[in-house]
């Protein structure tokens, strides 16, 4: 999760709380890939893709509240839902999902070809492996988003330190 917010800053449900793990349910479920059915799968990445759905709207609702004319308005509340959807899209969904998908086919790929374990096993231990891989990948992935998110010229506040604070952010 992102650092905790300064005394008297909002604190936001999307990324200060545990709420922010559901953007990773899709990493567990690619994780588990080679012992559940598809569909089960694709469940977690409806989990996933509704998180990042709640935090655009919200990003959007608060940019919408932030005082301001009222001209620039619906451009900021348009900017602040499509920044956040995509980056948080990236972050919590994309980037990761595949990274876990990679990591538990290879894992599985070179169990099947280097041990004779049981076909029960080498899916158990791939699973496991995916399921390691989560936290040490999360982080790395969050901060990168980040520092892309700082960095670029669309919305050069970003959404996600900015639109519900009102003031840009500090890079």
């Amino acid at each position: 999760m992102s650092e905790p917010p300064s005394r008297g800053a909002e604190r936001d449900l999307f990324r200060d709380t545990w709420v922010r793990y559901l953007g990773y349910a899709n990493e567990v479920g690619e994780a588990f890939r080679s012992l559940v059915p598809a569909a089960v799968v694709w469940l977690s990445y409806a989990v996933s893709s509704s998180y990042v759905l709640a935090d655009a709207i919200d990003k959007g609702k608060k940019a919408r509240d932030v005082p301001g004319p009222e001209a620039g308005r619906s451009s900021r509340v348009t900017v602040a839902v499509v920044d956040t959807f995509v980056w948080q899209a990236l972050a919590s969904v994309a980037i990761p999902g595949f990274t876990i998908n990679r990591v538990c086919a290879a894992s599985l790929y070179i169990l099947s070809s280097a041990t004779r374990w049981p076909l029960a096993v080498r899916k158990w231990t791939t699973t496991a492996l995916g399921l390691l891989a989560i936290p040490v990948i999360i982080h790395p992935i969050d901060r990168s988003c980040l520092v892309t998110e700082k960095s670029r010229p669309l919305g050069s506040s970003g959404p996600m330190m900015s639109y519900h604070t009102g003031q840009p952010s500090r890079s």
